[in-house]
């Protein structure tokens, strides 16, 4: 079976929260502490898609993982820069899911005109860090013990592309 990345449908929302609802139980990657319902992520997916942002799954015999951008800040002066987010089911780690994920954002934001995309991510987030960085992102911000989940601190890596 071939990977195919679309646009999501609220059908494949309940694979998004469970994916979502793994990486805030188990991981840094959201700094989220209390799991979601269906009903807040509905309410995520309905906001991004009226506000014209994308939110893509990567669909290989069901939903591996799921991305989207929105506002990288509220106001005027950043409306060409967006914000990204990119999970993946944990069994389907190293398998190429975040990457084609990633790429498909990336040409997303240039199809919309965007010119930044930034991306926030914990610092030990070694592989994160490291397929931003193949994928062309730089390192512009290292925000040292701003986060705190599982009873640690925790550092922000801000990571930039310009499109």
């Amino acid at each position: 079976m071939v990977a195919t990345i679309r646009p999501a449908t609220e059908a494949d929302l309940p694979a998004i929260l469970a994916i979502y609802n793994d990486a805030v139980t188990k991981t840094t990657s959201i700094w989220n502490e209390a799991p979601s319902d269906l009903e807040s992520r509905l309410a995520w997916f309905t906001v991004r898609r009226k506000a014209g942002f994308p939110v893509l799954v990567a669909d290989e015999g069901g939903v591996q993982g799921y991305g989207s951008f929105g506002e990288f800040r509220p106001f005027d002066g950043y409306r060409h820069t967006v914000e990204h987010s990119v999970y993946v089911l944990d069994a389907a780690q190293g398998k190429g899911f975040g990457r084609m994920l990633l790429a498909a954002l990336i040409e997303e934001a240039r199809r919309m005109g965007k010119r930044v995309m930034v991306g926030a991510i914990d610092a030990s987030n070694y592989a994160s860090l490291a397929l931003h960085e193949t994928m062309g992102f730089e390192e512009t911000g290292r925000m040292p013990g701003v986060g705190e989940k599982f009873g640690k601190r925790l550092d922000l890596v801000l990571v930039q592309l310009n499109l």
